[in-house]
């Protein structure tokens, strides 16, 4: 799967989205990716996986687990490692830091695959690869849809994106007029669909 198959399976679920958006990082941005309407075609997420598992296992080689941050890259990571044939586990935010819950451990130097669904500051990642490192696995690599940084995302280990797009992104005391004139609305997992 090219990166170009990878934005024309957004743009063909509608989940490449223009506007005025607050992302998770309190960030404004001209453009979303609303990877939960990606997720709604068990078909598209499974092409998208497929493909990341294949070229997760094209770049470090063997993987012992998936884990994925709560909550949006749970479905991603659970479809990667169907097609990697592996444990999958997920980790959540326990006081504000990412913790294994619900029975999940992993073993000392277990080969860890983190996947994230799409990356623009890179703190889940980071904070994932920290967690994971902290129980004494080693993370291989971050894989993810797509990296919205355009490369500039520092996570902590290698990122592999389907495909890279570098998207401006401001805080909001610096936006430019034409997006300053837009009403902004915050969609995603910490702040559904609110305006602001």
């Amino acid at each position: 799967m090219t990166p170009d198959d990878v934005m024309k399976e957004f743009e063909d679920a509608g989940a490449l989205l223009k506007g005025h958006f607050i992302l998770s990082s309190g960030l404004h941005s001209d453009t979303y990716l609303n990877k939960s309407i990606v997720a709604t075609d068990a078909a598209r997420a499974e092409r998208l996986c497929r493909a990341l598992a294949e070229k997760a296992r094209g770049e470090v080689g063997e993987i012992d687990y998936v884990v994925a941050p709560a909550m949006g890259a749970i479905v991603y990571g659970y479809e990667t490692s169907r097609h990697l044939r592996v444990p999958f586990y997920f980790v959540e935010r326990v006081d504000g830091v990412f913790q294994l819950r619900r029975g999940f451990s992993l073993p000392q130097g277990a080969r860890a695959l983190i996947v994230e669904d799409i990356v623009s500051t890179g703190l889940s990642a980071r904070e994932c690869v920290a967690c994971v490192e902290g129980l004494g696995a080693e993370v291989l690599a971050v894989a993810c849809l797509i990296d919205r940084s355009g490369g500039a995302a520092d996570i902590g280990a290698p990122l592999l994106p389907l495909a890279s797009i570098d998207v401006a992104a401001y805080p909001p005391d610096e936006l430019p007029p034409a997006l300053a004139a837009i009403p902004a609305v915050k969609p995603g997992s910490r702040g559904v669909s609110q305006s602001a």
